[in-house]
């Protein structure tokens, strides 16, 4: 979207471009998208797909507002995203002008998908264009405007209703309206305007130029449950730049009841917010400044998870580098492609002369992250299909990070031509289970190559772990297993103690007992859903016995934070211990949750808190016994008088007293047995008691 404001306000963008244009520190995976810029957000559901059209900011403006098309990216799994490049550009009909391509909004409907975006015609005006794949291309069918030209009409956002009605919604400084056909490219009737009130809008600027309320542009109409909510852009109280607030009613046309702050002043002086409801989770859209060379002209669009409160209404959501957790895995026995990325560096897309999307601008160092991708029984085979008018590179495969474990090595050579594409094949080993895939590229100098796609093979492919019990198992040969610190402790791999294997995860550093290590459990974990959680756990400095405990912590639905106990064992110093549960439950609601190790009471002092070692942490399915240190299989009661174990007292057991009594033995349970009076000792007066019994001189042993 693009601005026009007061005096007040431009002076108050002026400062914002300057402190924007220091550079954002990245991290993690949001941005959703590290190849383009990507403002103005607008995410919609087709089929199983999460789908978000972007417009494009040109890189490398610093003074004013130059978009030159839009673009389109889809997810399944909330981190991966897929590039489907710029699929209009600015003047890509007739009557548009050029560096105009401002917010946007698809949906489809009868099988047809309908673009509606704002551009410039002799004044602003809402278009739109029709497809038949959400990635188009569109045609032009109207060849004029659907709306407009009137310098109010920006930022169209639309939705059809339960009953069929389909709704246009747009404006600066207003907020309009107006009911389409079910043909989605016909007004049906008069384009009209929201009573702009504080009561229905929030309280905004003063500002003569606008309607004093928190309203500013940037609609976005939607529904969850029972409720309408409009979310919009606002210049909300005395804040310099826009944050996101909304509105709430019975009806897509209110009456709207002012809902409150979505979230706070944007780093970048605008915003733009699209909320959607993807495989039973809730998300928030809306852009930052948070890529290199990034600022106020060059945004780029984030996602967050959040939860409606239980009375419908939207909390305050913080902006974060980190996004939501992943939904699901990836997988690699399919043809993925190239361009499906959770974060990259060194990488641009672009299309080939078949309108295909791939990634090229490639050089030694650059890389790509892909979250989450599940090998299963394991990978054998890696074939990619690449690219080079040069001499080509290598693609090396590291798992969990950019320095991680190497599986496979790629090598490329030259094609011929950037769009000569070969399929080129290296072996695989170690890939197996679920990891972070990254793709390094390594080469000489200058760019190496372009890559369309690429797929593993082996005997994950079929799809049958080996166990699918586990949800998953850390042993800490070497690596931490995602595993990090909680609380500022230090963490790392360790071989000085181990339970199994040669590896542990030892944490020190303590000055707090809740200081410790801990992991984000993932898509496979279900809040309402019960599973099986074990550790062991390991000190050998300090107490002789210190209380441990094994946590979730997880955000609740009442907006607060709460930490269950899955289990907790007083453990001896030197001696390792299991901390379990064969059946804990996931509160219901619970969000973001995370498990980790910590001890009780012995930091409330100066005295630092305990060392520990931690070892063999699996999680499985509800009613898994997992083995661990001091958690033996449970056997049956021993029976005094039954010597050989055979559930009986017969004469057998007799001759086996007999040498027992003379001989003794280390055997706690045989021992326990041959003690037929219960006395604590084994001797001649459990042989007569024993005798008489089978003699049928006694009813008891004792």
């Amino acid at each position: 979207m693009k601005k026009f404001l007061s005096a007040a306000a431009a002076a108050a963008l002026t400062l914002a471009a300057v402190t924007a244009s220091i550079p954002a520190v990245t991290h993690a995976e949001n941005p959703i998208v590290q190849t383009s810029f990507t403002p103005d957000p607008a995410p919609v559901v087709f089929d199983d797909e999460l789908w978000v059209f972007t417009g494009c900011d040109r890189d490398g403006q610093n003074g004013n507002y130059i978009m030159t098309g839009w673009q389109a990216f889809s997810t399944k799994d909330m981190k991966n995203w897929t590039d489907h490049g710029k699929f209009l550009n600015d003047n890509g009909f007739s009557w548009c002008s050029k560096n105009n391509a401002w917010a946007s909004q698809c949906i489809e409907r009868n099988g047809k998908y309908y673009f509606y975006f704002t551009t410039t015609t002799n004044g602003r005006a809402i278009g739109v264009g029709v497809a038949d794949k959400p990635e188009g291309p569109y045609k032009d069918v109207l060849g004029k405007p659907l709306c407009g030209p009137n310098w109010d009409y920006i930022d169209p956002t639309v939705m059809i209703d339960d009953d069929g009605q389909a709704w246009l919604m747009f404006g600066n400084p207003k907020c309009y309206y107006v009911k389409l056909k079910e043909d989605m490219i016909t007004l049906d009737g008069p384009i009209k305007s929201f009573d702009m009130t504080k009561d229905a809008f929030g309280v905004g600027k003063q500002d003569p130029q606008r309607t004093g309320t928190a309203y500013g542009e940037g609609p976005w109409i939607c529904k969850h449950d029972n409720l309408y909510y409009l979310v919009y852009a606002s210049f909300y109280q005395n804040q310099g730049g826009e944050s996101i607030c909304y509105s709430y009613g019975p009806s897509v046309t209110g009456p709207w009841k002012f809902g409150g702050q979505i979230t706070p002043e944007s780093n970048c002086f605008t915003t733009h917010g699209g909320i959607i409801d993807y495989k039973g989770h809730s998300y928030l859209f809306y852009h930052k400044n948070g890529l290199k060379g990034g600022g106020t002209f060059n945004r780029s669009a984030a996602v967050e998870e959040f939860t409606f409160n239980s009375d419908g209404t939207i909390p305050m959501v913080k902006p974060t580098n980190n996004g939501p957790a992943q939904i699901e895995p990836l997988n690699p026995f399919e043809r993925v492609e190239a361009e499906t990325i959770c974060w990259c560096e060194g990488v641009k897309t672009e299309k080939d002369s078949s309108n295909n999307v791939n990634i090229g601008n490639i050089k030694k160092g650059s890389y790509i992250k892909v979250s989450g991708v599940d090998f299963g029984d394991g990978a054998e085979k890696f074939t990619a299909s690449v690219a080079s008018a040069e001499s080509g590179g290598n693609v090396e495969l590291h798992l969990d990070s950019k320095n991680g474990p190497v599986v496979g090595n790629l090598k490329v050579g030259g094609t011929g031509g950037w769009q000569n594409w070969e399929e080129v094949s290296c072996d695989v080993m170690g890939a197996s289970g679920e990891h972070d895939l990254y793709l390094v590229f390594n080469g000489g100098d200058g760019y190496l190559m372009n890559m369309d796609w690429w797929q593993f093979d082996g005997p994950g492919a079929k799809g049958n772990t080996t166990d699918n019990t586990y949800l998953f198992k850390s042993t800490f040969e070497g690596k931490l297993d995602s595993w990090t610190s909680r609380g500022g402790a230090s963490v790392e791999a360790s071989t000085s103690e181990a339970f199994t294997g040669s590896g542990s995860v030892y944490c020190s550093d303590r000055s707090s007992s809740w200081q410790g290590v801990g992991r984000s459990l993932n898509y496979k974990f279900k809040a309402g859903e019960s599973y099986s959680f074990s550790a062991n756990v390991k000190y050998t400095e300090g107490a002789d016995e210190t209380k441990f405990h094994f946590t979730l912590q997880y955000d609740g639905t009442d907006g607060e934070t709460h930490y269950d106990k899955i289990d907790t064992q007083m453990v001896k110093k030197g001696e390792w211990t299991q901390l379990s549960n064969t059946s804990f439950t996931i509160p219901e609601g619970a969000k973001k949750p995370f498990i980790y190790v910590e001890t009780e009471g012995d930091s409330d002092d100066d005295t630092p808190a305990t060392n520990f070692y931690v070892d063999d942490i699996f999680a499985a399915v509800d009613g898994t016994v997992i083995e661990g240190a001091g958690k033996s299989e449970p056997q049956e009661p021993v029976i005094p008088g039954d010597l050989n174990d055979d559930q009986r007292v017969d004469t057998f057991d007799l001759v086996a007293a007999r040498k027992v009594a003379v001989e003794k033995s280390d055997d706690k349970r045989l021992m326990k047995a041959a003690d037929v009076n219960e006395d604590g000792e084994v001797g001649v007066a459990d042989l007569v008691s024993l005798s008489n019994f089978l003699l049928g001189k006694s009813s008891s042993l004792k």
